[in-house]
Formats: C-alpha cells, sequence, structure tokens
C-alpha cells in the first residue's frame, strides 16, 4: 500500500478543532488508516512542530500537549518514524517540565549512551539527572 505522509496542521486541526469541517475529514482519513484503507506517516519533527504551535499559538500546557502527542503515537495505522524516540522525549517533555526539543536530545543521548553534553542550557538541560551539562 503507498504511503501518506502527514503534516503538521492536519494533526493540528484534529486535535483543536478549530475548524470542525476539517476536523471530520482528518476522523476520518485516521478511521480509514485504523481500517487499514491508507497507510500514514510522520516524522518527529513534525511532531515537535505539533508540539510548538500547540505551545505558542493555542496557549496549551504541556501535560495536555503530552497526552495529545501520546494519542497521536497511539493512532492505528500512522507510523512516527523514531516512535520510541518520540515517546520518550514526551516523557521526558511532561516530567521534567522542558522544551520537547531538550526532550527528545535526551532521548538521543539515552539511545546512544551518551551522558555529557556540551551546551549553555541551564534550565532545561539541567532537570535531566542522567545529563552531565559542560560549557565550552
Amino acid at each position: 500500500m503507498k504511503p501518506y505522509f502527514v503534516d503538521t496542521n492536519i494533526f493540528i486541526r484534529y486535535l483543536t478543532n478549530d475548524d470542525p469541517v476539517k476536523a471530520d475529514r482528518v476522523d476520518k482519513l485516521l478511521n480509514d488508516a485504523a481500517a487499514g484503507k491508507v497507510r500514514l506517516v510522520t516524522a518527529e519533527m513534525v511532531v515537535a512542530e505539533v508540539v510548538w504551535v500547540l505551545e505558542s499559538f493555542y496557549g496549551l500546557k504541556n501535560i495536555e500537549i503530552g497526552s495529545m502527542v501520546k494519542a497521536i503515537l497511539a493512532t492505528p495505522g500512522l507510523e512516527v518514524l523514531n516512535s520510541v524516540l518520540v515517546e520518550k522525549a514526551v516523557d521526558h517533555y511532561v516530567a521534567n517540565n522542558i522544551d520537547f526539543v531538550d526532550g527528545y536530545i535526551a532521548a538521543v543521548m539515552d539511545k546512544h549512551k551518551i551522558s555529557a553534553i556540551y551546551s549553555y542550557d541551564k534550565k532545561h538541560l539541567a532537570r535531566i539527572r542522567s545529563i552531565k551539562r559542560k560549557e565550552p
């Protein structure tokens, strides 16, 4: 079956229902994917953009966004590339109250058994106990 890539705005319409007509069409698409009628794929960068839009434009809190992203990850018929890393990033994002991208960095570091990072970010990365931050 031919895969179709899913862009950020599709998830935003569905999650916010700010345009009910489009949200309903996305709902149908997701139901078709769950029924095996279409194969959907998206990427980590799309999820990162979803998080950013929900925070910056819609003013949602990380706990709300975290559950929305987990729902995306659990959507039948939708493959999120590197979903294990994305899920771990969401866990860091919510549990440590950090930026999603910093959570993703921590997930990648953990996967590759890297415990130290060069960074000037004293606020977010310092909240992850398994990471030792150094400045050049």
